[in-house]
């Protein structure tokens, strides 16, 4: 087994080829800046990325909340990634919050996020950079930061829109106003919303079946879909034909075949 990372704000665990990353800074509502959640973040998505130990990785919060993204206390002080001219602040957001998106993109296994409270702000973005979210109903929702004059420098204008489509990615960020879990659900930006004390449960069944499926083939399925938003058709299915082609030399193809031929 790998020597999974070490962790200074949040919490890892694996169980059935699921790993599960907690937030543990209940203490600022699991914010993101002014903490070491960045680092961890990078760190477990760097570890399951080349571990044979976990297929699926769940993201959820200790306490009250998900994440409320940046600190707002250290943006009213002026300090941490928020002080400094125009220039240092740009180096700063660079160094610290953009890593997150950047490292998602890299990525190539499922991830899930199990929102247990508020998500809003950086915290929000963040659940849209996952491949599928699911809500306790106690969830809240924001892209609030024109709220507190800023725009969303983490990412969250790219990754938005392409959860809910442009003119409700519009909507949520042009007002920033706060939604819960129903509604996140109406408009698609969570797949299910469950109990509180069932959000777990819910998020690891879903974790376990994927889990359970063939890792290379769960892995390029998600890195063609993200091939798919930028390629033309085309070129795009020039390289789903090598994929598959290799796909039907795996062990896995091979004995799912054969038990299929075996049932009928």
């Amino acid at each position: 087994m790998s020597e999974m990372p070490k962790l200074k704000d949040a919490l890892l665990e694996v169980a059935d080829k699921v790993a599960t990353l907690t937030f543990n800074r209940d203490d600022v509502r699991n914010a993101l800046t002014g903490t070491n959640l960045i680092d961890d973040v990078i760190d477990t998505l760097d570890w399951v990325e080349h571990s044979s130990e976990a297929h699926v990785l769940v993201i959820t919060g200790a306490g009250k909340g998900f994440s409320s993204g940046g600190n707002v206390k250290d943006m009213h002080e002026r300090s941490g990634i928020f002080s400094g001219n125009v220039e240092d602040i740009a180096a700063s957001y660079k160094a610290t919050i953009q890593r997150i998106p950047l490292k998602f993109s890299q990525i190539s296994f499922p991830v899930i996020a199990a929102i247990n409270g508020a998500a809003v702000g950086a915290g929000f973005d963040l659940t849209g950079m996952c491949d599928i979210r699911v809500a306790s109903t106690r969830a809240k929702f924001g892209e609030n930061f024109v709220n507190i004059g800023l725009i969303p420098g983490d990412g969250g204008a790219y990754f938005l829109q392409r959860v809910v489509g442009y003119q409700r990615a519009a909507e949520l960020t042009f007002t920033g106003r706060l939604f819960g879990a129903e509604e996140a659900k109406d408009i698609g930006y969570v797949l299910d919303v469950v109990e509180p004390e069932q959000l777990l449960t819910h998020a690891h069944e879903l974790a376990k079946e994927i889990a359970s499926k063939p890792p290379y083939q769960v892995r390029q399925s998600k890195l063609l879909m993200r091939k798919a938003q930028v390629m033309n058709l085309p070129d795009f299915l020039d390289h789903t034909a090598i994929v598959q082609g290799t796909c039907h030399h795996t062990d896995d193809h091979k004995q799912a075949v054969a038990e299929f031929v075996k049932r009928r």
